[in-house]
């Protein structure tokens, strides 16, 4: 082939290849569109394990996306009130939040299971029960009522029972007992005799401080240190057995995720999983040597006795059976979480139960 007819046909190759890139850039844009969405949490910016996990999410999703695709984050209050993040969904007026499920208890008790419930799953389990138990079918199928749906997020693992003014050794001592504490966990202080309410995090720390409350819980040692409850109730009680495991979710308005590409379906879900195990990370990382500042400075360690442990399981059981009575939606899930919850702790029995029990026996000996 002469020089001629090479350039010839080499110019032909490379009008058909930029015809081709024309025809392929129209799908290639419908595909990976421009997209900015506003994400509300209910958290504030200095619970920075908490927001943290949406910050995450944003991260990845725009680095999945080479920036085509971004979520804003906004703080509580920024856009709308802390426990109103999950209606600014619903309403449309963001895209996206990031919040506890059980703090919309107060809509339909049945929120709660995506968070946790008294004596429920641990991390490990609600992770399990969420993925491959059916759990976030689930769920999911309930929130459409909101129109909503929703993918795990985060999770701190089991909580702290909390913060009190005084020592509580028996059922007694929680006979008019003020606390802050939210949703289900709630229901079944009040059983105890105590009066539970529920106030955003913000507002905690000068209600206690005023003594507009006695007690209160919130997450465990890292999250409360910044919040400075030592400094006003020195009694730190454990475990928080209303959270074995509390689970965080993002929710996305329904319109606008059946609206997005499949890609960036799985983009979503994709960050979202990661930020739940990351969150998870963090505070298993952080936890211990927040601990032990907050003992340093004061704190006094007391666990639940096993008269206020038993008598709260009993008064949960009771108010998961009288709640069930009435609420369809409540039933058919906590029967789905009962099942699950027996075999997963006779498995823990004999795998992390056994091992954990034995490496805690060493550390109290000083071994580790």
């Amino acid at each position: 082939m002469d020089r001629r007819s090479f350039i010839k046909n080499a110019g032909l190759a490379g009008a058909g290849a930029a015809a081709a890139s024309a025809l392929a850039a129209p799908a290639l844009a419908q595909s990976a569109p421009k997209l900015t969405w506003r994400l509300t949490s209910s958290f504030p910016k200095s619970l920075d394990a908490l927001i943290g996990a949406a910050q995450n999410f944003s991260q990845a999703v725009s680095e999945m996306t080479d920036g085509n695709f971004t979520v804003q984050v906004f703080a509580g209050g920024e856009i709308v009130p802390p426990l109103q993040a999950l209606d600014a969904v619903t309403d449309g007026t963001v895209e996206m939040a990031q919040s506890a499920s059980y703090y919309y208890w107060g809509k339909d008790p049945t929120f709660a299971f995506g968070t946790a419930v008294p004596f429920g799953l641990n991390a490990r389990q609600q992770n399990a029960w969420m993925y491959y138990g059916g759990g976030m079918d689930l769920m999911n199928e309930f929130y459409k009522n909101y129109k909503v749906i929703a993918f795990p997020g985060g999770n701190t693992g089991a909580q702290m029972g909390g913060w009190f003014r005084k020592e509580v050794n028996n059922l007694d001592d929680l006979k008019g007992l003020k606390m802050r504490i939210a949703g289900f966990a709630g229901a079944v202080m009040a059983k105890l005799g105590a009066v539970p309410t529920q106030i955003a995090a913000g507002d905690i720390y000068p209600s206690l401080e005023k003594g507009t409350i006695d007690a209160v819980e919130f997450v465990g040692p890292y999250d409360d240190e910044k919040l400075g409850f030592y400094k006003v109730a020195k009694y730190y009680y454990y475990p928080g057995w209303w959270e074995g495991g509390a689970m965080l979710h993002f929710f996305v308005g329904l319109d606008k995720w059946n609206s997005l590409p499949k890609a960036y379906q799985s983009v979503v879900q994709t960050a979202a999983a990661m930020a739940n195990t990351k969150m998870l990370a963090d505070y298993d990382d952080k936890n211990p040597p927040a601990l032990r500042r907050l003992v340093e400075n004061g704190a006094v360690l007391r666990a639940f006795s096993a008269e206020i442990l038993e008598a709260s399981f009993n008064a949960a059981n009771q108010t998961f059976d009288e709640i069930g009575a009435k609420n369809e939606n409540f039933k058919k899930i906590y029967e789905a979480m009962k099942a699950y919850r027996g075999p997963e702790f006779l498995w823990e029995q004999v795998t992390d139960g056994t091992y954990d029990s034995f490496m805690m026996a060493m550390q109290r000996q000083g071994k580790l």
